[in-house]
């Protein structure tokens, strides 16, 4: 077993960094159990609703991984049962329920993404990955009612998000009524001793918390911690939306979407996604215009998941490519037939836009370019030759090879 490390300087550089926003029931009483010694059992819940996870998910990891370090137990629960109930966490209509094959799926590419934050080669501590649908899924009619008779509708409906669909006249499902229960029992069955969750799941942790209490006369403390939201515009990474920094980009993606992030985020994703000391990052941001800050901020979390080879490439890359308006070194070569295309097709066709409405946006709005040559008109057509370099946006490249 390894030794915890109670070294309370250590221990305060992570309460107080700022990626925590609240402790429940008290910060005081998880700072003197965490001095205490004791090895404490973390866990982290995710539903696999999405293939895909962003930076906001990523600064989760980062800080159970931080407790590890301590020498702490830590658990990633993949919530693959809960996942098929939909939670209803911080939204005015009702999940879209996954199958079971679906979210198999997500789960395997969170598992390669989530890698480089956690030491999962850690032979004597490693992170532990569980499943909740090893206990649900099992669970017999008896044993769910008895965790059910532990709370009345009225506990349940008085979360604000229902409160918003009444108002609204909105339909609230059953099913959606029984997901904090579900994920509460995931406390009692792991026995765990803190849980760390969004502020948008601290309902759902406190029902975990009073079914230890009833169930093992057990105290758990909630981690509740930011969701990085913008601070102008009050929006959240969303792989829906399009926005935020997605860890399944290419160390080039990743650091050109961190180069995109709006200003106002820079302070927030050196704090909340990079190991940087605060001491640091303060100094930073003192001495460096939001742009040099800014890249310095892209190559630290690059270099998190791409190594520091390729995150030194891609600031090259961009440093060429944005600030020298220089072209690309290693475009992606098309092979195409001789003869007229529509350009919104073609783009499409080069996979430079998602669908052909999207690259008549594209174009309409000024954000394609052939040979450096602007087009604006969304039916134009053009007859490309060989070598001819079609441009998209700041990091979209084409090279034309024709056949």
């Amino acid at each position: 077993m390894p030794k915890v490390i109670t070294d309370e300087k250590r221990i305060d550089e992570i309460l107080n960094r700022g990626t925590i926003v609240e402790i429940l029931p008290d910060k005081k009483e998880f700072k003197k159990l965490l001095l205490s010694g004791k090895r404490l059992r973390f866990y982290i819940g995710f539903d696999a609703t999405s293939p895909t996870l962003h930076l906001s998910h990523a600064k989760n990891f980062m800080l159970l991984e931080k407790f590890r370090q301590l020498g702490h137990e830590v658990i990633v629960l993949f919530g693959d049962f809960t996942a098929q109930i939909g939670d209803p966490s911080d939204k005015d209509s009702t999940r879209k329920q996954l199958t079971k094959k679906e979210v198999d799926y997500n789960v395997r590419k969170w598992k390669s993404q989530i890698k480089p934050l956690m030491g999962f080669n850690d032979k004597k501590n490693p992170p532990k990955i569980m499943y909740n649908s090893k206990w649900l899924s099992k669970m017999q009619m008896k044993d769910f009612l008895g965790i059910a008779a532990n709370f009345t509708v009225q506990q349940i409906i008085e979360r604000d998000m229902f409160q918003r669909r009444l108002k609204n006249k909105k339909p609230i499902y059953l099913h959606e009524f029984i997901y904090p229960l579900m994920q509460g029992y995931d406390s009692v069955v792991m026995d765990v001793d803190v849980e760390l969750c969004g502020t948008d799941q601290i309902f759902n942790a406190l029902v975990g918390r009073e079914l230890l209490k009833k169930f093992k006369n057990k105290e758990k403390y909630v981690v509740a911690v930011t969701l990085m939201e913008n601070p102008k515009t009050g929006e959240l990474m969303s792989k829906s939306k399009g926005i935020g920094v997605f860890l399944d980009a290419s160390y080039k993606d990743m650091f050109g979407q961190i180069m995109a992030q709006p200003d106002e985020m820079i302070e927030i994703l050196f704090v909340n996604c990079t190991n940087l000391p605060l001491e640091e990052i303060k100094e930073i941001l003192k001495t460096n215009s939001p742009k040099d800050a800014k890249q310095r901020l892209a190559y630290e979390i690059t270099k998190i998941f791409h190594g520091e080879k390729k995150a030194k490439q891609a600031e090259e890359e961009f440093v060429r490519v944005f600030s020298k308006k220089e072209i690309p070194e290693d475009i992606k070569e098309y092979r195409l037939k001789k003869g007229e295309y529509m350009l919104f097709e073609l783009l499409f066709e080069l996979k430079l836009a998602s669908s052909k409405s999207e690259a008549k946006r594209l174009i309409k709005q000024g954000g394609v370019k052939v040979n450096n040559k602007s087009i604006t008109n969304e039916m134009a057509k053009i007859t490309p030759k060989d070598g001819d370099i079609i441009r998209v946006g700041k990091r979209k490249f084409a090279k034309i090879k024709l056949v």
